[in-house]
């Protein structure tokens, strides 16, 4: 007999279940469903991944829902009708007596799920794994909350924070390890900037290298790049701005409903983005060796004073292979800015 979840358990299960999404349902959320019986039998499961909603797969996955069923959602059911019919008219019909949802959908067009289900007689609860369901839907989170992608810059570097060595050669600072976990990151998100300075220097392909799904390139800057470089090869969409105006890069973000980007690029092209407050977090590799000179991950941020640093957090610390990966998320304490 198999064991029976707790209510965390259940959305713990959820939780793990959304992640399976990350970087296919742009423009909407990462969401996971578990429906479990009455004492805690798990009954089908779902994740959103660009088509049925959550809620709608994990439905149609049970072959029977005895009475008493529980339905554990990350995210609030939708009570609009976008590209498909609203989630919680399928709840109703499907005769689940008791949802439980970890977050509140804070999108206007779509809230009042839970309002609804309970006008239908159907028990609702809320707040259950609501910080860790959080954390994994931050991309489309801040998309609603800023109007604009969440935005992610990738550095490799040294543990003295170089990025290449004084002759300009970075290949490869990281190891093979770590180069993996970044095409498995490329695979999550729904955009990849950089810049033409890094495709002239570099000529990166930015695939997922066959770990997923490979997200739409996207190249700033007004140099001239040759036509026969990877980045314009067959193997995902890449798009050309020719300026080097962040207001023409969030524009095309909001055009196509990205959830968030991921920035590969040399430190000028990332400092710039820092400088204008547009980094909500930075994903750093440090391979364990030095260089002393050469290229630092970060260039002049104007600050001049200690009060003027910009403050993120520590969410996660990984070591990877012979790295170390540190998520770096910006403080609740920095200014916002607006950006």
């Amino acid at each position: 007999m198999k064991q029976a979840l707790s209510a965390e358990a259940a959305m713990a299960h959820a939780i793990d279940c959304a992640r399976l999404g990350l970087g296919q349902t742009y423009p909407n959320p990462i969401v996971g469903a578990v429906i479990t019986s009455a004492t805690g039998e798990l009954i089908s499961q779902g994740f959103h991944q660009g088509a049925d909603h959550a809620e709608v797969i994990a439905l149609n996955g049970a072959k029977e829902l005895p009475a008493g069923s529980i339905l554990y959602i990350t995210l609030e059911p939708c009570n609009h009708h976008g590209k498909t019919p609203p989630c919680v008219d399928a709840i109703i019909k499907s005769g689940i007596q008791k949802v439980i949802y970890a977050v509140s959908d804070p999108n206007p067009a779509a809230a009042g799920g839970a309002e609804r289900l309970r006008h239908a007689g159907i028990e609702v609860e809320s707040g259950i794994g609501e910080a860790q369901a959080r954390i994994e839907n931050r991309a489309w989170l801040t998309k609603i909350g800023k109007g604009r992608p969440r935005i992610t810059w990738k550095i490799a570097s040294t543990m003295d924070g170089k990025v290449a060595a004084s002759d300009g050669s970075s290949k490869w600072i990281t190891g093979e390890l770590a180069r993996a976990d970044v095409a498995r990151m490329r695979s999550q998100v729904d955009g990849i900037v950089t810049s033409t300075a890094t495709v002239i220097a570099d000529d990166p392909a930015m695939t997922s290298k066959g770990a997923g799904k490979n997200p739409v390139r996207i190249v700033m800057g007004s140099s001239e790049i040759a036509a026969n470089i990877q980045i314009f090869n067959d193997a995902a969409e890449t798009v050309l701005i020719k300026s080097r105006n962040f207001d023409d890069l969030l524009a095309l973000a909001n055009d196509r409903g990205f959830n968030q980007l991921l920035i590969e690029s040399g430190p000028t092209f990332g400092t710039a983005l820092l400088r204008e407050d547009l980094i909500d977090e930075i994903v750093l590799f440090q391979a364990p060796t030095f260089l002393g000179s050469g290229t630092p991950s970060i260039g002049d941020l104007g600050i001049t004073n200690i009060s003027g640093r910009l403050d993120f957090e520590i969410s996660d610390v990984e070591i990877i292979g012979s790295d170390l990966k540190i998520t770096l998320i910006k403080s609740a304490n920095h200014p916002e800015g607006g950006r």
